[in-house]
């Protein structure tokens, strides 16, 4: 077994340890030591990072016969006594987002006695899900609860304890697990068992800001950032606040309505818009109808259309397979990747969703539809080609 040194030294950077075994699993070098520094994903928190005798450690795994393989780039061999060091930012960002965890936790608990029943720890923020719905009035309270335990610097210890004696304690959730116990301790707020690397005063970890939350399995998944992440997003907001703000040439307490009264206006002028395609259209469809060449019994129109979207390719599709029973008609967009509409009579025997299916063999995208109506989109060719093509699939 590896003497874990992060289960009472969160803070150590780097250590010496000896290499007591290498193995190769699916390609990849791990090396075992008799002690390390380095902390393997479990609990939630990802594994540290850093380099490991001028090797690289790129995972940390806790295997279960109790040794954390270390996943290096480099080769060791066995009784190599080898220097450790840890990545710091890495680490530490973990230490802050762990232990914000325990009191954002606590606080949802304390107030509201709602149990947290996972913790996952992401790249940019961290999510705990609860076991019921909470209230919006329930998240405010549970985070200014949070950061009042935060601002007040109270001290968390590590402790550790047989299975018995945790029994007899106020535990914020009872173990499932066997033997002895490490505890984290937020002063007369939380005690919980843990494994996970913590930050030694709750100063530590700045400020717990809730990015979010949604129903998720009956209950309630809440997204937060603490510290360094909860300064990444805050200047992440500021900038696209800025940004937009400058757009609209509006203050920022006035953004909302001035988003929603776009959206508004955007929907009317396409309302409007899709008016005019549609009375459009019939005369498109109708001047385009001279273009069409007879195959057999069927009239064949195959046209790339410059300025029109997809409903309204539909609507001239639409428009001059009803103007003429006998016609296929095939149109496209002159964009790329290109939109493609096919529509026929209902005396023409062509099957729409058959030739568009063709197309999307040949140029990628993707679409359907039934044998007189078929559309698609994201075709790779130009126009040039999908025109070319679609004659040649009707003869």
């Amino acid at each position: 077994m590896t003497n874990r040194l992060y289960y009472t030294e969160p803070y150590r950077t780097d250590f010496d340890g000896t290499v007591v075994a290498v193995d190769t699993v699916d390609g990849r070098t791990h090396v075992m030591l008799d002690q390390t520094a380095f902390y393997p994903t479990s609990g939630g928190q990802p594994f540290d990072t850093g380099t490991l005798g001028g090797a690289a450690v790129t995972e940390v795994v806790d295997r279960e016969d109790g040794a954390i393989a270390h996943v290096v780039s480099g080769s060791l061999k066995v009784g190599d006594v080898v220097q450790g060091a840890i990545d710091w930012a890495r680490r530490f960002d973990h230490m802050q987002q762990h232990t914000g965890q325990h009191v954002l936790s606590a606080a949802f608990d304390r107030l509201f006695d709602v149990r947290t029943e996972s913790f996952h720890m992401g790249t940019l923020s961290v999510t705990i899900d609860l076991a019921r719905e909470v209230t919006a009035a329930e998240v405010a309270r549970a985070e200014d609860e949070a950061n009042r335990i935060v601002w007040q610097d109270r001290p968390v210890a590590i402790r550790f304890a047989s299975a018995e004696e945790a029994a007899t304690m106020p535990l914020r959730k009872e173990s499932i697990r066997t033997g002895p116990l490490r505890l984290i301790e937020v002063e007369d707020f939380d005690l919980s068992a843990c494994g996970g690397t913590h930050v030694s005063r709750t100063g530590g970890i700045g400020v717990i800001a809730v990015g979010g939350w949604e129903k998720f399995r009956g209950g309630s998944r809440v997204e937060f950032l603490c510290g360094g992440r909860a300064l990444n997003r805050f200047r992440l907001w500021r900038d696209s606040l800025a940004a937009t703000q400058k757009c609209l040439s509006v203050a920022p307490e006035e953004m909302a309505a001035a988003v929603e009264r776009m959206q508004g206006e955007n929907k009317s002028q396409q309302r409007t818009l899709r008016g005019f395609q549609e009375k459009l259209a019939g005369h498109e469809a109708h001047t385009l109808l001279e273009k069409a060449v007879r195959s057999g019994d069927q009239l064949v129109l195959v046209e790339a259309l410059e300025g029109w979207d997809a409903q309204g390719l539909k609507a001239i599709a639409v428009a001059a397979a009803a103007e003429q029973p006998n016609a296929v008609v095939a149109l496209f967009s002159t964009t790329t990747p290109a939109l493609a509409v096919v529509a026929r009579g209902r005396e023409a025997t062509t099957d729409a969703g058959a030739l568009l299916k063709g197309l999307v063999a040949q140029f990628g995208g993707k679409g359907g539809g039934k044998p007189d109506l078929a559309q698609g989109g994201g075709l790779a060719g130009s126009p040039a080609q999908l025109v070319e093509s679609a004659r040649t699939l009707l003869g």
